[in-house]
This record gives structure tokens, C-alpha cells and sequence, in this order.
């Protein structure tokens, strides 16, 4: 439908009669609604006294909901005065050449502009409108379109500027035009286009050129961080909602991903007793959240019930740039959360393939543990931090990143967005390049091979391709089991030289014996280093000089950076150019949890491993040396004790007085495991797989081709076979039953 066919009287973006009618009815039946009423009504009052352009939204909803004059005065005299003035430009941008005359500030006040005539609109008169509307189009939406959208002047692209920047100059600038489309002539021709060219931003692809990325993860992710991803697409999603409240017959481009956005956000959310945590790759903050987005798209019609869960674990205004139930957006905007879930309904792991972020954790309940590890792209906001992780634990952090400070400091590019403020594995001090802040990486890091078989969890980053000047392999593993998560380093440097592995403390950190010891309120954790030695226990560092080393070492803090925290170097003090690191984090159940795994190293022909004992239960895990890459034709075929299997990774689980009893298995990149020359599994490719058996109930959690085919030896007839998550049909003959999956 034609936009011009359908022209109407105004009509109000976001504060709709429907709305406010509705809002009015719920502030009389209930006391929550009214008690953020009364607060963001307060907020109004003051602006009388004090105004804030950036609050002018609370004196609109004020004038709606009271039709009190005063209200409505003062967003006239403020929007008047913003429409005179002679710019709204940053002289900074304007010294760029070409000359951006159109940037965040100017999105930001056509948002400003927007929400006030939300409230006034019908009341200023001819001349006042024109005022307003013919500085909101020369200040703000026509700089917007001309240098960000429209072909005859346009100096930014989706290559160059596609992130965040993209959607707030150019959906802001949309905002604005639809609270005006009636006094610009161009404005239905303008929308379509405006509305159509989100297909393009979800959908850019990146470029090889250049070394851009895609900017949005099929599964509802940005990498650029949360802070971002909250940002970018809120400003789209404000566009999309406005459009569809004021021209609701005109229909707008179908988004897949739209509707897994939410899921991102909780993902990548630590839900705990206070407000809720969120990861902080990247320039973002734990606690900066996607309510803004989630709402918003709770309004468009987005309703999964997990969101209302999620927008219920947020404190009010924990994020400035959140849609706060006390605040006018997000009060107008507020679900009914009467059909409120307990806990959310979905896996209690996820990877985010396009964008190489994966998260796992034990539970969806408050306080749970939860690893988190990135790998993938390096580039703006993105930090130089692949293969890095962070772990949260008993309500909070205790492996961290440093964070960032404010772009402007030196400390910034100097150390927070670089290699040596997150936790890898660094190579004689380096690890990515510094210059890949600016011009991205060339090769992107992968994360692979997810698997969550409850107590048994894995994921592998790949972080050779960022790291290339210095790495021909970079791979790190995590493999969990019970209360210790490995995390395994399988290095090559071009040269020979020294490896040190960094780890970013959260809290108290001491070093206790061969640990290191990690408090933060009721998280606490030992990080255990194993291989390719362990720590010195007593203080006589120089009577063991084939140890690690222990390096203590001071950098900026994030909110101030003129305080230092202390971070650890792990050395490994021999000169060597490919080596394996296998680090135990074993987590504590309290602080004063004495219910600790017992953890041996195992050595011998070709391998390296851990004996873990816990609870009753003993895992050997084996790491074969010969997997590594370092055969060309040769399969990788070795027997350990009783187990011979070509994988990379074995980990093998028994009762502690049954050895020849299995009661779980998992293989990292093995194409079969015989047990006294049985085959318990076999496939013609090497996959990743958990292997869980209960009686005659089997679970299995496999992965790394697009088709497998597996058979596995079983005594008798599985009752229950699940795969993936999926119930599968039972094709069992001659004590064998086999599996047929594709992609």
C-alpha cells in the first residue's frame, strides 16, 4: 500500500490514545503501575523548575495523563528553543573530511523533538510548527538521510558505519520524520525506503576487503558486545515500532532473527540475588541489559513468555539507556507479567556460530555458575580478546575481564581493549596485534563443537586466525566435568620462546600452595595450573626452576583508572616453541567448601591427563599428543590402559570401587573408543560426543559433521534413546545401535 494513500490525521508514535487509556486504567486497579506512575510524575515536576532535554518525554506523558497546561508550555519552550538554534553539529565531526554533519547527538535529539510533540502537537500553531519542523529538517533528519541514506549525498556505508551508529542516525532521523511525515512532502517515498533498508543492515554479511564482520548472529547476536547490541537494535526496533503504531496497514520487512533477540539477551545474562549481570566482552559493563530492546519487542508483538522472566530480573534503572518501568517509555510500554515463569524455558547452553560467542552453565536458577568464552572477530568495540573467558559463580564474577574505560583516556587503546587486559595465552608478551583495533583481523577465530550433556559440558574456541602472527595453532578447550572445568591450550608457536598464561581475578585472590585462590562474596574458586608444570607449593621458588612461574602484575582499573588491580601471569619458564597447557578451575560450593575433587596428572606414551575423584565418582581424562596436527597420514591410534581410541580428547568415567564399570564417556575429536577391544562407538569421521547411559536409558550429545553416522555397543536394548535433545527411534541389532543425522 501506497504510503501517500493511506494519509491521515496526526497520530502519536508511542503515547497513542490507546496506550494511555490503558494506562490510566491499570494505575486504578494497580499499585505498582501507580507507584511508578507517581515517581515518573515527580520527574515531570521537576523538569518544570529544571528542565533536561533528555527528560522532556516525562513532561509529555505528564500533559496526556493530567492535561495540565504547565506541562505542555514548558515541552513547547524547550522544543523551541532546540529548533532555533543554529546547529546541532559537533564541531568535532565537522573537522572530518567529508564533514559529518550528522551523528549520535543529532539522532539523539530527533528523539528528543519526537517525544515532545508526542505531547504537543496539536496544540502549537501554524507558525510553531513551522518553526519546529523546519529546524528538526535542517538540523536533524535531513543531515541524517543526505550523508547516511539517500544516493545523492551519502558519505557512510553498512562497511564503514553499519554497527550501531547506522541504525541510531538513520532510525532516529525515521523516528522524527514520522512524527512530521505530514508536513514534508518526500516523507511516504522516504519511509518505504527507510523501512526496507533494515533488511539490509540485519542482513549485512561483512566484507572481505576490509575485514568486516557480519553484524548480526542468525541466532539473535551482535558481536560488537551487549552494550552495543542493546543500543543498535533499540533504535531500529523504536523506528519499527512507531511505524507500526502510525501506519499500521503498510507492511514491514519480515525479520527472522528478530524473534531470537530476546533469547540472545538472556543468554548472555547471569540472573542473581540483586539485578541481573550480563557478560562483558567488549566495550560493555555487567550491568548494562537488553530490557530496552526485550520490551520493545514485547510491544511489537515478540511475546515469548522467557521474556517476561527475563525483564523481571532487572532492577529498575540498573541501565541508563533501559525502557524502566518508572520511566515513560518503559511505563507505557510495561507487559502484564501475570503468566510470569519461574525460570525460562530454554537449553542451558548456547553457541553463537556467526559471531563465535558460547556461554554454558548449570542452571537457569539465580546464583548458578555460568563460563562464558569468546572467540571470533577484533574490531571496534570488539576487544583483541580471542579465545578469552569470563565465569561467574555464586552470584559473581570471579574470573573477569579488565573491562573499559572511557574512550578518551589513554588507557584505553593502551591496555584495555588489548590482548594483556583478558585471559590468554600470550607468547614472549604478545598476542593479537594492536593495529587490529582498528583494521579488524584478517582471519576470525571459531567456536565449535558445543556439547551439554549436563555434567558433562564442552566447546572449543579456535583462536588461531586473529593470533596468526605469532600462532600456527592456538586452540583452547573446555571440558567440565562436576565441579572442575579444564581449560586446555594446545599452542605452536612460529619460534621458540616463552608461553604465560593470564587470568584476570575477580575479588580476593592469594596464592594458596599450588592454587591460586579466588573470593568474591560467596564465589570462590581455586585455578589449579597442571601442565606443562604446576606451581611451586612452598615459597622456595629457586629450588624448582622447572616450574611455573607466578607473575603479579598491575594495570588501570576500570572505573578509575587511576587505581591498579592485579592480574597473574602463569609463566612456564622453559623455551619452547609448541607446548600444552591443562589448567583445572575447580569451583567451591562456599567459601569455606572442603568438599574439594582430588585432581592427579597423568603422564606416559604420547599423553597427558588428569585422574579427577569426586563425589564417589572417577574421570580420566587423556589428551592425545598425537592428535595435534603433527601427523599427516598416520591416524592418531593409541591405547591408554584399557581404552584405545584415535581421539584427540578421552574422558572416561567409572564408580570409585567399580574401574571396569563406565557410567559416562566423552570423545573431543575421535572417530572410535574400544574398551578391552570392544568398540564402544564408532564413525568413518571424528566427531565430539557424550555418552550417557542409565540403566537401558541412553543420552547422547554429538557433534562435528553435517551427516554422522555412529553405531554404539550397548548390553541390551535401549529403552529411551535421546540425541540432541531429541527422542530417536531405537534401531538395535547384535548388541549395536546406530544413529543417522544430517544437518
Amino acid at each position: 500500500m501506497e504510503m501517500k494513500a493511506i494519509a491521515q490525521k496526526h497520530q502519536n508514535l508511542f503515547f497513542t490514545p490507546e496506550r494511555i487509556t490503558l494506562l490510566k486504567k491499570r494505575i486504578e486497579t494497580d499499585t505498582e503501575i501507580r507507584k511508578n506512575w507517581e515517581e515518573a510524575l515527580s520527574v515531570a515536576k521537576l523538569q518544570l523548575q529544571k528542565p533536561d532535554l533528555d527528560k522532556i518525554d516525562y513532561l509529555s506523558l505528564a500533559y496526556l495523563m493530567t492535561g495540565e497546561q504547565m506541562y505542555a508550555d514548558k515541552v513547547k519552550e524547550q522544543l523551541l528553543k532546540l529548533c532555533t538554534r543554529n546547529t546541532w553539529s559537533n564541531p568535532e565531526m565537522l573537522k572530518r573530511q567529508p564533514a559529518w554533519s550528522s551523528d549520535l547527538r543529532t539522532a539523539g535529539n530527533c528523539w528528543i523533538v519526537t517525544m515532545g510533540l508526542e505531547g504537543i502537537y496539536d496544540q502549537l500553531s501554524k507558525e510553531e510548527k513551522n518553526t519546529i519542523v523546519s529546524g528538526l529538517m535542517r538540523m536533524g533528519i535531513r543531515p541524517a538521510l543526505d550523508e547516511w541514506f539517500l544516493p545523492e549525498k551519502r558519505i557512510h556505508t553498512l562497511n564503514s558505519m553499519g554497527h550501531n551508529w547506522w541504525s541510531s542516525c538513520v532510525y532516529m532521523a525515521g523516528v522524527a520524520l514520522l512524527s512530521v511525515k505530514d508536513e514534508v512532502p518526500e516523507s511516504g517515498k522516504w519511509l518505504k525506503d527507510l523501512s526496507e533498508s533494515s533488511e539490509e543492515w540485519f542482513g549485512f554479511a561483512g566484507d572481505q576487503l576490509q575485514n568486516k564482520v557480519k553484524t548480526w548472529d542468525a541466532n539473535g547476536g551482535m558481536y560488537e558486545s551487549v552494550n552495543y547490541a542493546s543500543f543498535g537494535v533499540s533504535e531500529y526496533l523504536l523506528f519499527r515500532l512507531a511505524f507500526q503504531n502510525v501506519l499500521p496497514k503498510v507492511k514491514q520487512p519480515d525479520i527472522p532473527l528478530l524473534k531470537n533477540i530476546p533469547s540472545f539477551f538472556m543468554n548472555v545474562g547471569y540472573p542473581r540475588d540483586g539485578m541481573m549481570y550480563s557478560l562483558t566482552f567488549g566495550d560493555s559493563h555487567k550491568n548494562i541489559v537488553g530490557e530496552r530492546p526485550v520490551k520493545l519487542l514485547w510491544a511489537l508483538g515478540y511475546q515469548n513468555p522467557n521474556s517476561l522472566w527475563y525483564l523481571n530480573s532487572i532492577e529498575t534503572g540498573q541501565h541508563r539507556e533501559g525502557l524502566a518501568k518508572n520511566a515513560p517509555m518503559g511505563l507505557v510500554y510495561h507487559p502484564d507479567f501475570s503468566k510470569l515463569p519461574q525460570l525460562p524455558n530454554l537449553p542451558t547452553s548456547q553457541l553463537y556460530e556467526d559471531m563465535d560467542w558460547a556461554t554454558l552453565r548449570d542452571s537457569w536458577k539465580k546464583n548458578s555458575t555460568l563460563l562464558a568464552v569468546k572467540s571470533g572477530h577484533t574490531w571496534n568495540h570488539s576487544h583483541a580478546d580471542v579465545n578469552s573467558f569470563l565465569l561467574l559463580h555464586k552470584g559473581e564474577f570471579v574470573i573477569k575481564d579488565a573491562g573499559h574505560s572511557w574512550y578518551a583516556s589513554k588507557e584505553y587503546p593502551a591496555y584495555f581493549f588489548q590482548s594483556p587486559a583478558h585471559n590468554v595465552l600470550t607468547f614472549n608478551g604478545k598476542y593479537q596485534p594492536t593495529e587490529q583495533q582498528y583494521h579488524g583481523a584478517p582471519l576470525r577465530g571459531e567456536m565449535t563443537d558445543l556439547l551439554d550433556a549436563g555434567d558433562i559440558k564442552y566447546v572449543l574456541s579456535n583462536g588461531t586466525g586473529p593470533t596468526s602472527s605469532i600462532y600456527s595453532r592456538n586452540f583452547r578447550h573446555f571440558l567440565w566435568i562436576g565441579k572442575v572445568i579444564l581449560v586446555i591450550d594446545d599452542v605452536k608457536a612460529h619460534e621458540t620462546g616463552k608461553f604465560e598464561w593470564l587470568i584476570h581475578p575477580a575479588g580476593e585472590s592469594q596464592k594458596v600452595r599450588g592454587d591460586i585462590s579466588i573470593v568474591n562474596k560467596n564465589g570462590a574458586v581455586l585455578v589449579r595450573p597442571l601442565f606443562p608444570e604446576t606451581l611451586v607449593e612452598t615459597g622456595f621458588n629457586h629450588d624448582f626452576p622447572e616450574k611455573m612461574i607466578l607473575n603479579e602484575v598491575l594495570a588501570p582499573k576500570e572505573d578509575n583508572v587511576k587505581e591498579q588491580e592485579k592480574y597473574y601471569g602463569i609463566a612456564y619458564p622453559e623455551q619452547v616453541r609448541q607446548t600444552k597447557f591443562i589448567t583445572a578451575i575447580i569451583l567451591k560450593d562456599s567459601v569455606n567448601d572442603t568438599n574439594i575433587p582430588e585432581i592427579e596428572r597423568m603422564t606416559g606414551e604420547d599423553m597427558i591427563g588428569v585422574k579427577i575423584k569426586q563425589n564417589g565418582k572417577v574421570t580420566d581424562v587423556y589428551l592425545n599428543l598425537k592428535a595435534d596436527g603433527r601427523l599427516m597420514h598416520l591416524n592418531s591410534v593409541k591405547t591408554f590402559g584399557n581404552i584405545t581410541t584415535d581421539a584427540y580428547l578421552t574422558a572416561v568415567s567409572h564408580p570409585e570401587n567399580e574401574p571396569n564399570t563406565i557410567l559416562d564417556y566423552f570423545i573431543g575429536y575421535g572417530s572410535f573408543i574400544r574398551k578391552d577391544q570392544q568398540t564402544l562407538f564408532s564413525s568413518l569421521s571424528k566427531l565430539s560426543l557424550v555418552v550417557k547411559a542409565k540403566d537401558t536409558n541412553y543420552d547422547i550429545q554429538i557433534t562435528g559433521q553435517p551427516l554422522i553416522r555412529a553405531s554404539f555397543a550397548a548390553p541390551l536394548k535401549p529403552n529411551s534413546l535421546s540425541v540432541n535433545g531429541q527422542m530417536q527411534k531405537v534401531d538395535f541389532q547384535k548388541g549395536i545401535f546406530s544413529i543417522n543425522l544430517q544437518k
